[in-house]
């Protein structure tokens, strides 16, 4: 594992760490607290050292944040955890963010996780609006001195919500999708990240797995999956599922991606390309097995992209996917 500096926070991180989002299972399944566990370990095992959570992954009542509070309780590891709050909110509108309300987030996953100070807490998405109120992040400034929150993040959807983000100076680190289907924020975001040391968490790497060139036309997905329910964007942003893709659209961009890496293993191509970008301090892809952690960590361990393989890729993005979704987020 090769480890890189997560921004002026200073943590010295896994650059393939894990993302929680599905950790107990398969999208849209019950929550599996005996699997989260196996998947968590073996990541700790494997040199992760960065795990990404959220109040509200799991079935909704914590359960991600309980099992990797649990994880830290059986570990001697320097294991840093980022948690974000916010989404509890309903509905989530920039009026129903108040300090007050955000401070409960923060008390609730302190309870969750079990610990006196969480490493990053980072803002779950919130609505634009909120990016342009002073109070909510001042309120942040408090809970670090008193010692509830070590560092504060944001997890934006638009490279807009970024760089408004970074403008404030208790602003750490910026979490945001970014893969080979989601390319905008390498062009001004990745500049003023490296300018103000701010720390990049690259999530959605695989594009909801459509990147690891495994799913087809006839691959189908739980009810409860966010890749069956939100295509269009009906429970959140759309941006969120496939990186707002069409899926047929995304299927023939993958089968160009094949191409241009005949025999390889396409996920690992696609970790390795978000790796190739020295503004990026990790990438957060998920898993629901052990099979996935090992593999994603291997994308650690292979060279990078060469500068002709780079073009492929862009012009892959050029020709099928950029007039699409450059200009939404």
């Amino acid at each position: 594992m090769k480890y890189r500096k997560l921004g002026k926070t200073g943590f010295v991180i896994s650059e393939i760490s894990l993302g929680t989002w599905q950790v107990g299972g398969r999208w849209g399944a019950p929550f599996d607290f005996k699997n989260a566990e196996t998947i968590l370990n073996e990541a700790v095992d494997r040199g992760i050292n960065f795990i990404d959570t959220a109040d509200v992954y799991g079935d909704g009542n914590g359960e991600s944040e309980h099992a990797v509070g649990k994880l830290l309780r059986s570990r001697s590891e320097q294991i840093y955890v980022a948690t974000k709050c916010g989404r509890r909110l309903n509905p989530h509108t920039n009026e129903a963010y108040t300090t007050k309300a955000l401070r409960g987030f923060v008390e609730d996953s302190l309870k969750n996780l079990q610990v006196d100070t969480i490493d990053l807490i980072q803002l779950h998405c919130p609505p634009t609006e909120v990016y342009y109120r002073p109070e909510i992040f001042a309120e942040f400034d408090k809970l670090i001195s008193e010692g509830k929150i070590r560092k504060l993040g944001v997890s934006v959807e638009k490279v807009e919500e970024a760089l408004k983000a970074i403008e404030y100076d208790n602003v750490d680190t910026v979490q945001i999708i970014f893969n080979m289907f989601r390319q905008r924020p390498s062009e001004l975001f990745f500049e003023q990240a490296e300018k103000r040391n701010i720390g990049v968490i690259v999530r959605v790497p695989l594009a909801s797995g459509l990147l690891s060139g495994k799913y087809t036309k006839q691959t189908t997905f739980l009810p409860g999956d966010h890749r069956s329910f939100n295509r269009n964007g009906e429970a959140f942003d759309k941006g969120e599922t496939f990186s707002g893709i069409d899926y047929e659209t995304g299927l023939e961009a993958v089968e160009e991606l094949k191409k241009a890496f005949p025999g390889e293993n396409l996920a690992l191509v696609a970790l390795r390309w978000i790796l190739s970008f020295d503004a990026v301090s990790c990438v957060i892809p998920g898993a629901s097995n052990v099979g996935q952690i090992k593999s994603n960590i291997s994308a650690s361990e292979i060279g990078p992209l060469t500068p002709v393989q780079m073009d492929m890729v862009k012009k892959i993005y050029d020709d099928r996917i950029k007039g699409l979704v450059h200009h939404l987020w």
